[in-house]
């Protein structure tokens, strides 16, 4: 008969931890950004799009590591909540180029704002420099990791 390893615990695992606090910060962000009547991916579209010039889907589909189809429907949702606009690119007129409205432009403070103060009520309890240091070594995990996908939702 042979023996097996030990089966180590959830939470011997870091991603474990990871995992847990990244759920509660992503929930409790995604609650707020409900009262204002979006979605974490479509903050992250209207973040992505906010100070930028015009841009064609395929561009923002490369930014934000999705595809073309899952920024149509994104885009789609926003252009129905008056946040975002399409016109055809007038260097061509067969291209298409996304863009936040005024009342997006608005908005988009007000929920970086939101994102702040999530932040800071999650990671109140470190010190400045603990903070920096977490923020270097993720980093430093999705470098080496080639990590290019945005979060989103």
């Amino acid at each position: 008969m042979s023996e097996t390893a030990p089966v180590p615990a959830l939470d011997a695992h870091l991603g474990f931890w990871l995992r847990m606090v990244s759920n509660a910060v992503s929930q409790s962000f995604a609650r707020a950004l409900e009262g204002e009547g979006v979605t974490v991916a479509e903050w992250v579209f209207l973040r992505t799009l906010y100070g930028a010039e015009p841009a064609p889907p395929s561009r923002v589909a490369e930014a934000l590591g999705m595809t073309r189809g899952a920024i149509t429907k994104l885009a789609d949702r926003l252009i129905d909540k008056g946040l975002a606009a399409r016109r055809a690119d007038p260097e061509d007129g067969r291209a298409q180029l996304l863009s936040l409205t005024p009342r997006a432009r608005k908005l988009v403070p007000r929920l970086a704002a939101l994102a702040d103060a999530n932040d800071g009520a999650f990671f109140a309890s470190l010190k400045p420099s603990e903070r920096a240091q977490l923020e270097r070594l993720l980093k430093r995990i999705v470098a080496s990791r080639g990590i290019k996908e945005i979060p989103a939702n």
